[in-house]
């Protein structure tokens, strides 16, 4: 996410499609594409306002990588130049000892194509970018970098179960990740129209589906619920007024409401949210849909905390494993940010 070719006033004013990962290269446990897994090599690089990003964010705390990949957060609001380190003293990354996560795009290659976004994956040693590709990078957090989990790291991608799991993220995919977006940044009443309905025809079948069951695929947390809690955590705060996604907010769905708090409430999800960098980012970036920049007060996040009673359906979420710990001091999220 996070494209910064046209300057921030070009979103939605043109029609809106998604940039492939132009760096695809993968960190594997034989290193077969030149990057092997290695405790301490590799920074990633995220913004907490991102949803795709804190995929990358909340896989890394569950399978509690901490320790063997650091993390960079970004300023949640862009320049031109597109991801900046302007939270870090001297605006700067203190390990990357850079202003901008454009100059890792630079020393890998000149001229890219797709702009510069996140989640990125630095190599340290040589400063230069290693992937952008934030559909394949949490994949391989959950089943190549295995040897460096945590004792009692979750399944998050059961090998049983990633044909029925590849499908309900695909759908997820198509629908309500990317479908926000093609709602939000349409150009014409139509292309909003037939986009906006797509997201609640999904959110409708996936509640059904979430209705008799605690979570997406099987008895466990797995990739799948991760995918859709990132875009479902943003709904009311962003996507439902800012994008125009608004048949009804997510707070008015008794089961999505229950699922994405339970799923909130486990360590891991909520404690990675920041809804002041999300509420920031969307409304002060997107001038092309909020020209005047100003970002609202609500909605009220006190209910995030409230009972859901989703451990009813059974389930257990992590699974033979445990809850990772609490994060370390530095990555925490201030106060103004969590209810």
């Amino acid at each position: 996410m996070g494209s910064a070719d046209d300057g921030n006033s070009s979103y939605g004013q043109k029609a809106f499609k998604r940039s492939k990962s132009h760096f695809a290269d993968r960190v594997t446990a034989d290193g077969r594409d030149g990057w092997p897994v290695e405790a301490g090599r590799y920074r990633l690089v995220v913004s907490r306002a991102c949803p795709w990003a804190s995929r990358a964010v909340i896989s890394r705390r569950l399978l509690g990588l901490e320790d063997a990949l650091s993390m960079a957060i970004a300023d949640p609001i862009q320049d031109d130049r597109s991801w900046r380190f302007t939270l870090d003293p001297d605006d700067r990354d203190p390990v990357l000892g850079i202003r901008y996560l454009s100059e890792a795009y630079d020393k890998r290659e000149s001229d890219y194509p797709g702009g510069v976004s996140v989640p990125a994956l630095v190599d340290v040693p040589s400063g230069k970018l290693v992937t952008n590709d934030y559909q394949q990078l949490t994949l391989d957090l959950a089943t190549e970098w295995t040897a460096l989990h945590r004792d009692g790291a979750p399944d998050l991608y059961p090998r049983a179960l990633r044909d029925e799991i590849d499908t309900v993220m695909a759908e997820v995919y198509e629908d309500v990740n990317n479908g926000v977006y093609r709602a939000g940044f349409a150009t014409g009443q139509e292309e909003y129209e037939e986009a906006c309905a797509g997201v609640f025809r999904r959110l409708d079948l996936l509640t059904s589906r979430l209705a008799r069951q605690r979570y997406l695929v099987g008895d466990t947390l797995t990739e799948a619920d991760i995918r859709l809690f990132t875009t479902l955590v943003r709904f009311d705060a962003v996507y439902h007024g800012h994008f125009k996604c608004n048949r009804w907010k997510l707070a008015e769905n008794e089961v999505l409401w229950a699922y994405v708090r339970d799923l909130y409430q486990t360590p891991g999800f909520g404690d990675t949210v920041d809804f002041d960098h999300i509420k920031r980012h969307y409304h002060q970036v997107h001038t092309g849909i909020n020209p005047t920049g100003i970002v609202p007060l609500g909605p009220d996040l006190a209910g995030w905390l409230t009972p859901h009673h989703r451990e009813e359906l059974g389930g257990r979420p992590f699974g033979d494993g445990t809850p990772p710990g609490p994060p370390p001091p530095q990555e925490r999220v201030p106060a103004q940010g969590r209810p």
